[in-house]
């Protein structure tokens, strides 16, 4: 689980940065490289998904596991594991139909697509590179039987997929790189996909602080504010506690169509 330190602090901050550098200095020279390509790919890019796709880009060319965030093989088999069993605890069966929102390289979207039965799998990804790693890794994982849907998007008003059709849509570090207009679009629009009874799933970066940014990259958003976004699309928005204790890093709501659900008596984290 995160630190209640990590939680509060504000990692765009001067002060955050110094402290960062003086006790990590071997990741100061990675981290000027990152910003400096981050203000050339800012400056060709002005909207965002143009922005995040070329960022992807240049990623997936040094590595696709690396580009979806995992350092090391075993580091992308563990996370694309954990992903899948722990929707598997919350229920998932084979009949269901998944939308894997920022599929990537399949990092878990092969766990899903390997259980799941043919043609219940539906990947979308901003980019074009790491869609290719994508299959990839259906071809290496021998589920081409599966036929899973592999598609590019620009966007997440999901204006091209049937209404109330997926049983569960997925999103793991989607939203820790969207600012809050691209999660509000989202969320205005995933409602109406979902089958009856189905649920959508999505990790964020946390902080019970001030709401910040790094780069254009990672953003950080009080965990109320997502709620409260929810609840404006009509949606039910619950903080799913017993994600956060695997310890990966980043938080889970759950939101699904009808009346968001009352606020409950303790606070909710991220508040206050």
């Amino acid at each position: 689980m995160a630190s209640k330190k990590n939680l509060v602090a504000n990692r765009a901050s001067l002060a955050h940065k110094v402290r960062y550098a003086a006790t990590r200095p071997g990741r100061v020279a990675p981290y000027l490289k990152r910003a400096a390509r981050d203000r050339w790919l800012a400056f060709k890019h002005p909207d965002h998904v143009g922005y995040y796709r070329a960022v992807m880009a240049s990623d997936t060319k040094r590595s696709p596991e690396a580009a979806v965030g995992s350092q090391t093989h075993e580091r992308w088999l563990a996370l694309g594991r954990m992903q899948f069993d722990y929707l598997l605890r919350h229920g998932l069966e084979p009949g269901a139909r998944m939308l894997d929102i920022g599929c990537g390289n399949l990092r878990a979207g092969w766990h899903f697509i390997d259980y799941l039965e043919p043609g219940h799998y539906y990947g979308i990804d901003i980019s074009p590179d790491i869609l290719i790693a994508a299959k990839e890794t259906l071809t290496a994982r021998g589920l081409q039987d599966k036929v899973p849907h592999l598609t590019i998007t620009g966007n997440l008003t999901l204006d091209f997929l049937p209404d109330a059709h997926f049983d569960v849509v997925h999103a793991h570090s989607v939203f820790s790189h969207s600012p809050v207009e691209v999660i509000d679009e989202c969320l205005a629009h995933v409602g109406r996909i979902l089958a009856p009874g189905g649920h959508f799933d999505f990790t964020f970066d946390r902080t019970t602080g001030s709401e910040h940014q790094v780069l254009r990259e990672d953003f950080y958003y009080r965990t109320q504010t997502l709620l409260d976004l929810a609840a404006r699309h009509g949606l039910a928005a619950v903080f799913m506690e017993d994600w956060e204790e695997l310890g990966h890093g980043q938080s889970k709501i759950r939101v699904s169509a009808g009346r968001p659900a009352p606020r409950a008596d303790r606070p909710v984290p991220g508040v206050g």
